[in-house]
């Protein structure tokens, strides 16, 4: 194997970019995902229905990180990208630790709407930034490493927010672990900038009407709704979760947090890094190499969610989640290494804007309060066990993503051939 040389050596400030902005995704996580773990003890001081949390945990938040993630992304194609995150990052941890001071539905509906405003700032700019920074040969890796803040911020949540909701209360859970993010903003704030498109090795032409291809591409449509379908059922895992184990299962909200939070770290971290490492290599093979990467992903969390479901083993039923926890995430970095590689250094911004708000959409806004509205339409409050027909909506839509990503990737590979 012989030496890099220094023109292909990442700096170590690189990595110190990856590390912060890998961080400011794991406090991303962490304030969208905390009120999952909460559910219980809300639902019960305030006697919400399954629909109405479903609409606080999702809907709430995706309405304005939907909307916004595309002008925003657009900002990013424009203007200094890390103040733009600085700037998200304080807004949605001040609405987030401001959860805790709510006395009613439309208050915390509020603060997540906020919560989602600024975190919209955050994909488009930091994904943009990474791309910057590393060479194309490293891209669905390190953009795995920074995705891996989704499950670590997601177990922290799980961890820290059922410790401190069973022993203080889910208010001081807000309090705890929203407000701390707002320090970390004067980190980002002081990054450098780097030059944009330095790291590319053929840079495409500017266009006017580039954006406008990225619409009209028939991968990138069946790698949006693909993707969105696969995030439906993995977004599930996180928001349901909980109240299944607690419902079906009998398991205390400290034991679930414990028990979630540890599974997010040591399952999906793994699971999340490698999957960009992999779908890197499958890239070698060709263009449609990471969304068949993708596909087959998809396809392996079919089975573990059935076992999840319907297992009457609690024993099995964990280790079934273990696995389809890493499966689940193991498509965020070929994902959004596929979109920068398609559009190109000056439509980075926009094209992840337009893919984030595809899949979070369909996967955040769409598939949680379809779920919230079955168990209600089919008794859970009267049966609980009556949530495994419920949750069958997972594994078929990790089919049909299954099947949408091969077609993208076969098409890609045509594309690329021709």
């Amino acid at each position: 194997m012989t030496a890099e040389t220094p023109s292909e050596r990442v700096p170590r400030y690189s990595w110190y970019v990856l590390g912060v902005l890998a961080i400011v995704y794991v406090f991303n996580f962490l304030d969208r995902t905390l009120i999952y773990i909460l559910f219980a003890p809300i639902k019960k001081e305030m006697a919400f229905s399954d629909l109405q949390l479903a609409l606080l945990g999702a809907t709430s938040f995706v309405i304005f990180y939907t909307l916004l993630g595309i002008p925003f992304g657009r900002l990013a194609d424009r203007t200094n990208r890390k103040n733009l995150i600085a700037a998200g990052l304080a807004i949605w941890s001040l609405f987030s630790g401001l959860t805790g001071f709510a006395g009613g539905f439309w208050t915390i509906f509020l603060c997540r709407v906020m919560v989602g405003v600024g975190e919209a700032t955050l994909g488009p700019a930091a994904l943009s930034l990474i791309a910057d920074y590393f060479p194309v040969r490293m891209r669905a890796t390190t953009q795995a490493v920074f995705s891996a803040g989704i499950p670590l911020g997601a177990g922290l949540a799980f961890f820290l927010g059922g410790a401190i909701g069973q022993g203080l209360g889910w208010r001081w859970a807000f309090w705890l672990l929203g407000f701390p993010g707002i320090a970390l903003a004067l980190v980002v704030f002081f990054l450098r900038e780097p030059e944009r498109g330095a790291t590319e090795t053929a840079r495409p032409a500017p266009s006017p009407e580039g954006w406008k291809k990225l619409i009209r591409s028939v991968p990138l449509r069946l790698h949006h709704v693909g993707y969105g379908l696969f995030a439906g059922a993995g977004y599930s895992l996180s928001l349901w979760l909980p109240l299944f184990l607690s419902r079906v299962h009998g398991m205390s909200l400290a034991a679930i947090g414990v028990f979630a939070g540890v599974t997010s770290i040591i399952g999906g971290v793994p699971g999340t890094v490698l999957g960009g490492w992999a779908a890197d290599r499958f890239r070698r093979r060709g263009r449609g190499g990471r969304m068949l990467f993708g596909s087959l992903a998809a396809a392996v969390c079919i089975p573990l969610w059935l076992v999840l479901i319907w297992s009457p083993s609690v024993a099995l039923l964990l280790v079934a989640n273990f696995i389809l926890l890493a499966f689940a995430l193991a498509w965020l970095g070929p994902a959004a290494a596929d979109v920068h590689e398609i559009a190109g250094p000056d439509l980075r911004g926009i094209a992840v804007g337009i893919y984030f708000f595809t899949v979070n959409l369909l996967g955040n806004g769409l598939v949680p309060p379809v779920l919230g509205k079955l168990n209600d339409a089919f008794g859970v409050a009267a049966d609980p066990t009556r949530m495994r027909l419920s949750l069958m909506l997972c594994p078929i839509l990790s089919a049909g993503a299954a099947v949408l990503l091969w077609l993208g990737s076969r098409r890609l590979e045509r594309e690329g051939a021709a």
